[in-house]
């Protein structure tokens, strides 16, 4: 393994190791999703670079609209709990009441 595809093989497995046990917030939360998905991005990047085939560059192209348009719906849905709950906190939340 080289040491580029290490780092952002770690870069992956530290974000979904932050989401999985640091979810006290919901902006860590987001904040960790986002970090695995440019890790993903690097990745791919890396990958279409290595290949040389024109085929592989729009698909980094293509995650990196989706993780954009995943961080407006996150940033969102943060807004709208903070006005309706008070709160940032996911213990807090209770997503079975209306």
């Amino acid at each position: 393994m080289t040491p580029v595809n290490f780092s952002f093989t770690t870069a992956f497995i530290l974000g979904l190791s932050g989401l999985a046990f640091n979810r006290a917030h919901l902006l860590s939360a987001l904040l960790c999703l986002e970090g695995m998905m440019m890790s993903l991005y690097v990745g791919l990047s890396m990958w279409g670079a290595q290949t040389g085939e024109a085929n592989f560059f729009t698909t980094p192209i293509l995650l990196l609209v989706f993780s954009a348009c995943e961080a407006a719906t996150g940033l969102a849905l943060l807004v709208a709990t903070t006005r309706s709950h008070g709160t940032t906190q996911t213990k807090a939340l209770n997503l079975l009441q209306c």
